[in-house]
């Protein structure tokens, strides 16, 4: 039996035309995919979190294919990252749990992906936004490409549940011109440049 048990589940896509300078000729989408879950660990101090993190990422293999559809396929995708806010009745590593179970399966949907998945998490409570960090899915030092998403829920997570997300993009910021690496020059194959 599962240990995972949703309450709710969020999808959201943003679409940026601009940000006050000229307008792209492909927007930028960006998304995240939410879920509100119970925390089977709240309250109490658990040991081994293994049975959790297989669970968690059966559920991540499930909603990742959701919001890659959302943004258009693997293709488009350009940017990731994951985060979770935990319920006050909770502990940080509840959150931990979703680099394991949030991260490998995004990558395993994404063909090119080489770079780690940046992460934030926290002990909040209900309410909570998280500025979710995004960077390159191949090359973390593509500097175009370093954004947040803010993902939050006003109703929770309650004090014995938790929020998961991942965030993907389809491009770097809309207007981005500050230099750096760029995506054109990835060439080392290493996840970092």
């Amino acid at each position: 039996m599962s240990l995972v048990k949703i309450r709710k589940k969020l999808l959201n896509v943003e679409t940026v035309y601009h940000e006050g300078g000229p307008p792209r000729d492909i927007p930028v989408k960006m998304g995240s995919i939410s879920v509100v879950l119970s925390n089977p660990y709240a309250g109490r101090y658990v040991e081994d979190l293994e049975p959790f993190v297989k669970d968690a990422t059966v559920l991540a293999n499930e909603i990742v294919p959701e919001l890659i559809d959302a943004l258009g396929g693997p293709d488009k995708i350009e940017a990731y990252g994951k985060g979770a806010i935990v319920g006050l009745n909770g502990e940080l590593e509840h959150g931990a749990i979703w680099h394991i179970a949030g991260g490998w399966p995004m990558r395993s949907f994404l063909p090119k992906a080489k770079s780690i998945v940046p992460a934030a998490k926290v002990v909040a409570s209900a309410g909570t936004r998280l500025q979710v960090p995004l960077h390159h899915i191949e090359a973390c030092y593509v500097r175009s490409h370093f954004s947040t998403i803010d993902v939050g829920v006003i109703d929770g997570p309650r004090p014995d549940e938790l929020l998961y997300t991942l965030v993907m993009a389809t491009g770097g910021r809309v207007h981005e011109r500050l230099g750096g690496l760029r995506a054109s020059e990835i060439k080392v194959g290493d996840g970092q440049r």
